[in-house]
């Protein structure tokens, strides 16, 4: 007989089994919608042979209303590991119900089918409502585990429903259970870790339920076996996935003939499992199915909030803890002395046996603890530990060796209160000799079956008790959390305990490190910044003189923003300032051509660079294009403190050359435009009406106070003439975007508005959209080809017959239902899209010069 090595049982790849039990059969189509792969077992479920099928349109296959909900619900796959579900569905054509499991596997879309009985369907929410009021408000925690497993049992009639429950060395627990009459109770058994192995644990994670109907059932193998790249296909989220022959054999050594399990999911990790056994065949429903594992999503939360609950408790304990020693140390007192005075309450906090303080060389200690000489061996494995995290053990053995200390002393949790040297508060826990029963023998050999390499789990599951000596009861989530917040109060004790030139030390090394990180922050930001510049200055050059002549002055404004902040210590910076030091990089006759008018408003860091670059990008065209590029013409910048402490920033050209608006929109109209409201928060207006420039802006309080100078004559906003509105041509101004998905409709409306499109009007529905065409004349329109229930081509058709221009976009690039309804000339856009690929659809349609 030879032993074998379980990590070969651990490495088997269980989602890649190439196979699905036979109560179900699988389609994989390409995401043009051919056939790549369908289950061996296909003739069973519709008169139609593998060879047939493969490489068949999934127009062909399925009937067409079934074909649109799929298409429906794949839309609904935003992240990773989802899946859809259809109930009483007529997937043929020919009358017959079917249940659908949908998910994407990598580039595939798999699509499971099962034949479903409408009469007497479980309507899911009701039931599950019904199963959580179930639960026994305010009782113990075993009560509410035995209670969930009654309710599993209800809504699965499986022989027996246990709640399994994973134990910190990896091992589980039958920690409740509801069964027959005539079934054997499990309750209280344990299993070894590895009964359920690493990589079924990781499976459980992903898909929350797994079922078994029959262990001797056929399995009907994928056609073909692998996928086009030779890998085989990843069938981790499949309800019908094939099962391992190792966990089968280990169900039949149970004299167990179907199985389901449901994953009890705390806080993102697998905290245990309703784990269910029939001792014949057993298929339940799939919406029973759908029902108890909703039921165990809730019933995850509940126990979620259950533990919060008893840490919240635990918190309050250490608080009052913490507020009791801080109330009693003496400033003068070494941490030495503060801390040995509270060894006792410490004992009452967490659940020890004993308590040791370890400051410098100095040692102290009540109840069960260890002498001076145990702690400076412990001392050298602690030290090996991280500096800033708690140390615990409740096998101290394994890592020391066995000896009389760690046989007498086996549970360890030390907290540091300092770096250099390691100090310890320290906790000890004596052994705890436990009766485990554990279903079968844990430490039977695993040997070699009759399958050649394949292991044979074992065969006995007979309860067999071991007496555990040599380790401490676990320190459980509590005692670690409670700890945390003893490090906390620990660490505030030193310092105040420390003598006056440590503390003055401690702090000037944390002022260099605020200062380090602040200065290595802003530098990052500046370099950032000026990455920006340079990259978004290139898209606009005329050439390498325009270019470098565009960013030197560019930087430059930057570079003057930054001197004055800097040489006022980083403190807010006169916005006058700010102005003339722009105007006059420019223009020599400041006082001739331009008049700045405006209170003495000052300005914070944040904003200051902001404003600079907007106002720089303003005085270059002004001295390009504008009122300073002649002798002759005016420029008057006056601002006003609002009532609210907003800023208002008026800005009127006069006397220069004639206006005309920009037929391009650069790098510098973005920075104008959008500055200010994207990083203040504020606002920005410009207008270009022949007479001269017209800007406004306004600057929030939260950015602006006033200075100590006396205030200039105030001139409000207002008082400019209302800029005239101009027209980017009647072709951008008004689209219909049609999409019943409000996260995308957002995105491309955003899309559209940063093309040019003036308004943009959403309509979520076929019903809704021709509403919005009969009371608006529209210019172009997007319309999503798959709007939940139905299609965005009555839409289509409304408006070819008015001739306005469209785009279809969908999910997938299948184009067939567009050939069949005479859209094949009509733009498809592949969702999701970006603005560059609607710009460049947009320009078969329209002329988008800007």
């Amino acid at each position: 007989m030879q032993t074998v090595d379980l990590e070969s049982c651990e490495r088997e790849p269980i989602h890649q089994l190439g196979g699905v039990q036979a109560f179900g059969c699988l389609f994989a189509f390409s995401n043009d919608w051919l056939l790549s792969h369908v289950s061996e077992n296909v003739p069973k479920f519709v008169d139609q042979t593998v060879d047939d099928l493969l490489g068949m349109p999934a127009a062909d296959l399925f009937a067409r209303d079934c074909l649109h909900e799929i298409r429906s619900r794949l839309q609904w796959l935003q992240f990773t590991d989802a899946s859809e579900r259809l109930f009483g569905v007529d997937v043929f054509g020919d009358g017959r119900s079917f249940d659908i499991a949908l998910h994407k596997s990598e580039d595939l879309i798999i699509i499971e089918i099962e034949l479903s009985d409408a009469s007497g369907r479980m309507e899911a929410m009701s039931v599950v409502r019904s199963m959580m009021n179930r639960l026994v408000e305010g009782g113990t925690f075993s009560k509410f585990l035995q209670q969930a497993a009654r309710q599993v049992r209800f809504v699965t009639d499986f022989d027996r429903v246990m709640v399994y429950r994973f134990l910190p060395d990896g091992s589980g627990e039958v920690v409740a259970e509801a069964r027959a009459p005539q079934v054997d109770s499990f309750l209280g058994l344990r299993y070894p870790a590895y009964d359920i192995p690493p990589q079924a644990r990781a499976l459980y994670l992903r898909n929350h339920f797994r079922i078994i109907a029959d262990v001797n059932g056929e399995v009907s193998k994928l056609v073909p076996e692998f996928r086009y790249d030779g890998r085989p296909l990843d069938l981790s989220l499949s309800v019908s996935r094939s099962v391992s022959e190792i966990h089968l054999e280990y169900l039949r050594n149970m004299g167990v003939q179907a199985s389901l399990s449901i994953s009890i999911i705390v806080d993102g990790k697998l905290w245990g499992l309703f784990a269910c056994h029939h001792y014949e065949p057993k298929l339940i429903r799939f919406d029973r199915r759908t029902a108890a594992e909703l039921f165990s999503q809730m019933f995850s939360r509940e126990v979620a909030k259950r533990e919060q609950d008893e840490l919240l408790a635990v918190e309050a304990q250490a608080r009052e803890l913490h507020d009791r020693i801080m109330a009693g140390i003496s400033v003068e007192g070494s941490v030495f002395d503060n801390l040995k005075g509270y060894l006792e309450p410490f004992m009452d906090v967490v659940g020890c046996d004993g308590v040791g303080i370890l400051i410098d060389e100095n040692y102290a200690s009540i109840g069960l603890s260890a002498s001076s000489e145990e702690v400076t061996s412990l001392r050298k494995l602690l030290n090996r530990s991280a500096a800033s995290k708690v140390f615990s053990s409740h096998k101290l053995s394994s890592l020391l060796g066995e000896s009389d200390f760690t046989l007498r002393i086996p549970g360890v949790l030390a907290i540091p209160v300092s770096r250099r040297p390691r100090d310890y508060l320290l906790f000890f826990r004596g052994e705890v000799v436990q009766s485990v029963t554990w279903g079968g023998n844990p430490e039977k050999s695993v040997e070699y079956g009759p399958n050649g390499a394949r292991l044979t789990p074992r065969k006995s599951f007979e309860a067999w008790k071991e007496n555990v000596t040599g380790q401490a009861e676990h320190w459980s989530k509590s005692d670690l959390k409670i700890t945390e917040i003893i490090r906390t109060t620990l660490l505030e004790v030193i310092l105040r305990s420390v003598d006056a030139n440590d503390r003055l030390h401690q702090q000037a090394n944390q002022r260099q490190d605020t200062l380090i990180a602040e200065l290595n922050h802003r530098v990052r930001n500046i370099l950032t910044l000026i990455q920006g510049v340079i990259s978004q200055s290139r898209h606009n050059a005329r050439d390498l003189d325009h270019f470098t002549s565009t960013v030197n002055g560019r930087i430059k404004a930057l570079a003057r923003a930054h001197d004055q902040i800097t040489q006022a210590n980083w403190a807010p910076g006169a916005l006058r300032d700010l102005l003339e030091n722009e105007v006059r990089a420019y223009s020599d006759t400041l006082d001739l051509q331009v008049e700045l008018v405006g209170v003495n408003v000052m300005l914070a860091p944040q904003a200051f660079s902001t404003v600079a670059l907007v106002m720089h990008e303003m005085v270059t065209n002004a001295a390009k294009y504008g009122a300073l590029s002649v002798p002759e013409g005016k420029l008057r910048i006056s601002w006003v403190l609002e009532t609210d402490g907003a800023v208002s920033i008026a800005w009127l050209e006069s006397n220069g050359p004639a206006v005309t608006p920009p037929r391009r929109r650069g790098f510098g109209s973005t920075i104008i435009e959008h500055s200010v409201p994207h990083e203040l928060q504020g606002e920005s207006q410009i207008n270009y009406p022949a007479e001269g420039v017209r800007a406004s802006f306004k600057l929030p309080a939260a950015y602006c106070e006033l200075g100590d100078a006396s205030e200039a004559p105030k001139l409000s906003i207002e008082d400019l003439p209302s800029p005239k509105v101009i027209s980017v041509g009647a072709r951008k101004s008004k689209v219909l975007l049609v999409e019943d998905n409000v996260i995308i409709a957002m995105d491309g409306e955003d899309m559209l508005r940063e093309i040019g499109f003036k308004e943009i009007i959403l309509a979520n529905n076929v019903s809704s959209a021709l509403n919005a065409i009969e009371a608006n004349e529209f210019d172009l329109a997007i319309l999503d080809i798959n709007l939940g229930k139905e299609t965005s081509f009555p839409v289509a058709e409304l408006l070819l017959k008015m001739q306005v221009p469209f785009i279809f976009a969908s999910g997938y690039d299948d184009t067939s239902l567009m050939d069949k309804n005479n859209f094949e000339d009509v733009p498809l856009l592949s969702k999701p899209f970006s603005k560059q690929s609607l710009v460049e659809a947009l320009g078969s349609e329209m002329d988008l010069d800007d």
